[in-house]
């Protein structure tokens, strides 16, 4: 049984966040809400609580896992940011944008996509995921709440989704706000020019940007 905790969506309780944040360096995993759906996650450094969410997706270790920083100056550190990406990132920057960005050595091999050496990084525009970044001090996972075996949108009913990863996780966050249910957008900085990945929420003022 997961460890329910309440948190206020925008001012979270900051005892509370300390509890998250000694449970997640001790290796728990999480459900929690982000500025696009509810995700999973847990504390990039962990490498056995990266591999417990790896196999609660089925994902092998070929496929790259999504992150969030507190900042761009945070990205800078996992990532290689060249200044065509940077001008863009930072009038999109927080949002519901997730940049592919070729990784730093500071990335753990579990969540780097292989052949390539790139990452996934976002940084949320939603006071709970900044305040676990701050006081955890490391980025976090973050993977869309859904299992393999289900659609990516079934799950948007917040009582049915935490009743079916009650007994997945360690932790769940209750914000008392509805589940959202569209995924970010994704822009592909690995390249000269940005390339579109996945035209998700946020994506008229991306397409403006572009």
């Amino acid at each position: 049984m997961a460890t329910f905790y309440n948190l206020h969506p925008e001012t979270p309780q900051q005892r509370t966040v300390d509890m998250i944040c000694k449970s997640l360096r001790q290796g728990a995993i999480m459900l929690y809400p982000t500025d696009t759906v509810y995700a999973i996650g847990c504390d990039l450094n962990d490498k056995n609580a990266v591999q417990r969410v790896r196999q609660l997706k089925q994902l092998s270790n070929n496929k790259p896992l999504t992150f969030l920083c507190s900042s761009l100056s945070n990205i800078a550190e996992y990532a290689v940011v060249a200044d065509n990406a940077y001008r863009l990132m930072r009038r999109l920057i927080p949002g519901p944008y997730t940049f592919l960005l070729p990784a730093t050595k500071q990335v753990p091999k579990l969540v780097v996509e292989p052949k390539r050496k790139t990452t996934g990084i976002r940084v949320p525009d939603r006071p709970i995921c900044q305040e676990i970044l701050q006081s955890l001090g490391n980025p976090i996972i973050s993977t869309s709440a859904h299992l393999p075996d289900q659609d990516e949108f079934v799950m948007t009913e917040k009582a049915k989704l935490f009743d079916l990863f009650d007994k997945l996780v360690d932790i769940i966050i209750d914000d008392d706000q509805e589940p959202g249910y569209q995924t970010s957008s994704i822009i592909d900085f690995t390249d000269k020019e940005p390339k579109v990945v996945r035209e998700g929420l946020g994506w008229e003022t991306l397409r403006d940007l572009l």
